[in-house]
């Protein structure tokens, strides 16, 4: 078969449609910043004043937020591996574009929207727009000079503030390449640029900003209600519930792959083509989540993220443990993707929990999403083509993990966190006041976020469009999209390909048999 010589008009038109909406938000980012940060640190470590936990804080809050980075890669092998192999190479730029858009656009307002303050509120607006007003300020009331930090809820850590907006974008961008993983093999390419722009500048810092950002729901006794402060240590749904709605809303614009559904509507496999670089993929995962759950202590002094760490393995090994066992018990096999998905679903459901709950509590809820996953991804397979399992992965066990924490969360560590009801979940308090707040925390996330994003891909589908067309389709994204194939050998004749003689002919039976010495190389 040769090179696909489908029209590139879609392709050039997603092309310009994206660089249209780039060029508008280098626009706005020409507006300039009315003030640096602050040079407080500095002027103290130039006079050897600096608190010695300032350094080590630091240095705690940036390695683990390069954990959480290195999550992208799991993100892509996942992705790659669960795609055909026509499909492989898009995901490379796709990471790469959207991980890049939701870096400017959380400097640009994104992580002002999410954790400025003031405390309680909407959205945050009091600092830190293009990077500016980012150290404390001081307003007098009635004659009293009051301090107030431009970040309240993440003030009681001393790291840097450079470091603290590193992590949280690069938990932005976890919760968007959540979205995406859910729409492989069949969507325009322009609409990932849209969407990143308008998840990471607007949807996602709202709604993080209301869950652990120091909002309305983790402050909690919002409207005059007696409901109690929401408890997300690390973003069940701050991250993983608000990325996975965002997937449900495009899911169900964007159809499902051709060929999914047959004559009677029921579902068929079409299987990943590399199960080993998704299982790579999985394993990285792990190891960021170690950065994930830990780092969102952004301290290193208290000696917190050692416990918080075990608490997170100790989950995500319970969680292969539920998978395997229910995926054998469901389909009399151990499905690789079931053990898979059985560790990132209880990775996230121990996401919310990490920080609330003592480590005996840790094996049953990471078990527990285990078994959540599997008869997830059967359920939602019936309806809707998730090819990652990431409505399940990602938004049931999230559910699951934000629940939980109302549950077992410790009355020493609610607070020690001073979030939510100090009695602690139904295990220890024997009432419903923490899981009212968890149920109605997570229910307002997931509404507000399905909304807008739906919203969003609507104008897109009608404006763009959302998918490729069919031809496009059969013919794999990598060159209907990008004009190159992910597996080139694998695609292209053997002699178009420079330096490849096609299998079984002479040529290549001899240099089999007899293979030349390259230069410098001494004969046999």
């Amino acid at each position: 078969m040769r090179r696909s010589t489908l029209p590139r008009s879609r392709s050039r038109r997603g092309v310009q449609f994206g660089l249209v909406a780039l060029v508008a938000l280098a626009a706005v980012l020409l507006v300039p910043a009315s003030a640096l940060a602050d040079a407080t640190d500095l002027k103290k470590s130039i006079a050897g004043k600096l608190d010695l936990s300032v350094g080590v804080n630091t240095t705690w809050v940036i390695v683990a937020g390069s954990l959480v980075m290195f999550m992208q890669a799991g993100f892509a092998f996942l992705e790659i591996g669960f795609s055909r192999a026509k499909n492989a190479g898009t995901v490379v730029a796709k990471i790469l574009t959207n991980f890049s858009i939701a870096a400017v656009a959380w400097w640009a307002v994104g992580f002002m929207f999410a954790f400025s303050g003031p405390l309680g509120s909407f959205i945050g607006h009091q600092g830190g727009a293009f990077f500016s007003h980012l150290g404390p300020y001081t307003e007098v009331v009635k004659g009293v000079a009051m301090y107030h930090p431009h970040f309240p809820v993440m003030d009681l850590s001393n790291a840097t503030i450079e470091s603290k907006w590193f992590f949280q974008f690069v938990f932005c961008a976890v919760s968007l390449a959540i979205v995406w993983g859910t729409t492989l093999e069949r969507i325009k390419f322009g609409v990932y640029i849209v969407y990143s722009a308008v998840f990471a500048s607007v949807i996602y810092p709202i709604g993080s900003h209301w869950v652990f950002g120091g909002g309305f729901l983790q402050e909690g006794h919002w409207l005059g209600t007696s409901i109690a402060g929401m408890q997300d240590f690390a973003g069940s749904t701050a991250v993983h519930l608000i990325g996975a709605s965002g997937a449900f809303a495009a899911l169900l614009l964007l159809g499902a792959r051709k060929g999914k559904y047959g004559p009677d509507g029921k579902p068929r496999v079409i299987p990943g083509h590399n199960m080993p670089l998704f299982g790579l993929g999985v394993l990285i995962l792990w190891l960021g989540w170690f950065g994930f759950n830990p780092g969102s202590t952004l301290n290193a002094a208290d000696g917190r993220f050692a416990e918080i760490l075990l608490i997170t393995n100790l989950a995500a090994a319970a969680g292969v443990l539920g998978a395997v066992a229910t995926a054998r018990w469901k389909t009399r096999n151990i499905d690789i993707g079931m053990a898979g998905n059985g560790a990132i679903a209880a990775l996230v459901a121990i996401t919310s929990p990490s920080g609330y709950v003592e480590i005996w509590a840790a094996p049953i809820i990471g078990f527990v999403a285990g078994v959540i996953v599997v008869f997830g991804v059967y359920f939602v397979d019936k309806y809707i083509d998730d090819p990652v399992g990431a409505l399940s992965a990602h938004g049931m066990a999230g559910i699951w993990g934000t629940f939980s924490t109302g549950i077992f969360a410790a009355p020493r560590l609610a607070q020690y966190n001073a979030v939510g009801d100090p009695k602690g979940g139904l295990w220890y308090s024997g009432h419903f006041t923490q899981l009212a707040a968890q149920t109605i925390g997570f229910t307002i996330a997931f509404l507000f976020v399905f909304s807008m994003s739906f919203a969003t891909f609507w104008i897109i589908k009608r404006v763009y469009g959302l998918r490729v067309s069919e031809a496009e389709e059969d013919a794999g994204l990598d060159i209907s999209e990008h004009g190159m194939y992910g597996y080139p050998e694998q695609f292209i004749p053997a002699p178009e390909l420079i330096g490849v003689a096609p299998s079984g002919t002479a040529a290549a039976l001899s240099a089999a048999s007899n293979p030349t010495p390259t230069r410098g190389e001494a004969p046999a």
